[in-house]
């Protein structure tokens, strides 16, 4: 498919997700402001709208009709939780039309600045092939703060991308702890473990002709459940109540720290939040990220976690 055909989809849903109910009418009207009609300033022709509506729906798997309760024959997404809560879809839709209006308009050239990461140039085609035909992988990996590097098979599973940096997970069969037997040696046992490995710290990375079958009943969002960034945990859900001043209060309202946030009281000075999440090391250095506008009231034992990082840090910068 031309990149453009697409872009005129991704335009055409982007445009019913932000207006809510258009007709006909209204969405060739926007059509022809938009720059990417077949010829510049064109209406759309009704036979091509329906043709582009079909081919969402192909793609996207959102229907787009008539809202019966709205006079006027208005279209809608009748949908929209297909769109909504897939982060991968509703990414992929911003992104591509914030894309279109840039071509279709060269004053917003030089404009617009997206975050650069520096781990997907490299790998991230070759895993998603990988994983598109289920094909286990060679792959060598250095991870951060050792001297060597090693080599090993990995059945890539899903892609996540945390803090500007791409991960795969995968499960490895050959991995081994280091207070576990190794090969060779007695009462050795191998144990498959489904890991994160950092893209940013592949070497080498080979699609081998072996395929794997996932595992029964694995999903992405169990492996991470009540968990936040990349690391996840067996531990229990934990009650995390938060106290937010000055102006963070704004900013977890308008970007929440975890899909759980809830807002339990707020006065002139402060805000309380609570979430219900497992305690990673990824948490605690997103309550570490707000600096000094947010303190944990409970659960005891991450308020002292914090206590004790605050000591570090002061013994670090305290004046001599």
């Amino acid at each position: 498919m031309p990149a453009n055909q697409f872009g005129r989809y991704v335009w055409l849903l982007d445009t019913l997700r932000h207006y809510g109910h258009l007709s006909y009418k209204e969405i060739s009207e926007k059509w022809q402001q938009s720059g990417l009609s077949y010829g510049y300033g064109d209406t759309l022709p009704l036979r091509t709208f329906h043709n582009h509506r079909k081919a969402i729906f192909d793609i996207f798997k959102i229907i787009i009709e008539i809202d019966p309760d709205i006079k006027g024959y208005k279209y809608h997404i009748a949908n929209p939780e297909e769109l909504e809560g897939d982060s991968l879809r509703s990414w992929l839709v911003d992104s591509y039309a914030t894309l279109n209006q840039v071509q279709a308009d060269s004053k917003l050239r030089g404009r617009i600045e997206f975050e650069h990461i520096p781990s997907g140039h490299t790998w991230l085609t070759t895993f998603l092939q990988a994983m598109r035909q289920n094909r286990v992988m060679r792959i060598t990996h250095q991870g951060f703060g050792k001297d060597y590097a090693n080599t090993f098979e990995i059945e890539p599973y899903c892609l996540k991308v945390v803090e500007r940096r791409w991960y795969i997970i995968a499960n490895n069969p050959y991995y081994v702890e280091l207070n576990h037997k190794h090969k060779g040696e007695k009462d050795y046992t191998p144990r498959k473990e489904i890991r994160a490995y950092g893209l940013d710290r592949i070497k080498e990375a080979i699609i081998l002709d072996k395929t794997f079958v996932i595992k029964e009943g694995f999903s992405m969002k169990k492996f991470y459940y009540g968990c936040i960034g990349i690391i996840p945990s067996d531990g229990p859900i934990e009650h995390v109540v938060l106290k937010a001043y000055c102006h963070a209060p704004d900013y977890l309202r308008t970007l929440p720290l975890h899909e759980t946030q809830q807002e339990l009281e707020s006065d002139d000075e402060s805000t309380t939040f609570s979430y219900d999440v497992k305690l990673t090391y990824d948490f605690l250095q997103l309550i570490m990220q707000q600096g000094d506008q947010v303190e944990v009231l409970e659960p005891k034992k991450l308020r002292d976690q914090m206590r004790n990082l605050a000591n570090t840090l002061f013994h670090y910068y305290k004046t001599e």
